[in-house]
């Protein structure tokens, strides 16, 4: 019976939470991702087409279009990206944070859940699949049981003889 339990314990003690980080990483590399293609589209794309309409001012004059004085639609688009990049990276962090420090999971995949919902709106939801792996990677993370808890599972299916003797 000791043996099988150190064995399960040490099988414990080197095991991390490596789903939700693998599954975190490559959902902040594609937030990361689609935020760099967001920014792109904004900066290079719709801001030299906007700012071919000249003509068309309307009553603040030319360039004040979308709340964005000057630029227009483009740098706004754009810098939403930016912001998008930022998410990217901090899914990046967070995920190898979780790694390295698991026992805070619950807080670390708190903040991928709540960044990989918002990249909806600034990182194209890391073309879709960032924002379900993220969701995924975040909620393993949160529910991942550590070493203590995990070790009390083990004593007790020993105890109620679920173990052999």
């Amino acid at each position: 019976m000791g043996s099988e339990m150190e064995r399960a314990l040490r099988m414990i003690e080197t095991e991390g939470p490596s789903t939700a980080f693998l599954l975190s990483l490559i959902a902040g590399i594609l937030i990361l991702l689609g935020g760099a293609v967001r920014s792109m589209i904004g900066l290079f794309w719709f801001g030299p087409m906007i700012d071919g309409f000249r003509g068309w001012g309307g009553m603040m004059g030319y360039g004040y279009g979308f709340g964005f004085p000057r630029y227009g639609y483009g740098v706004g688009f754009g810098f939403i990206g930016i912001l998008g990049l930022i998410f990217g990276v901090v899914v990046i962090f967070s995920a190898i944070r979780l790694k390295q420090k698991p026992q805070q999971h619950t807080a670390w995949g708190t903040s991928i859940v709540i960044l990989s919902v918002l990249s909806i709106f600034s990182a194209m939801a890391g073309f879709g699949i960032g924002l379900i792996l993220g969701l995924i990677g975040g909620i393993l993370a949160v529910t991942w049981k550590g070493r203590a808890e995990r070790a009390e599972n083990v004593e007790s299916s020993f105890v109620k003889g679920g173990g052999s003797a």
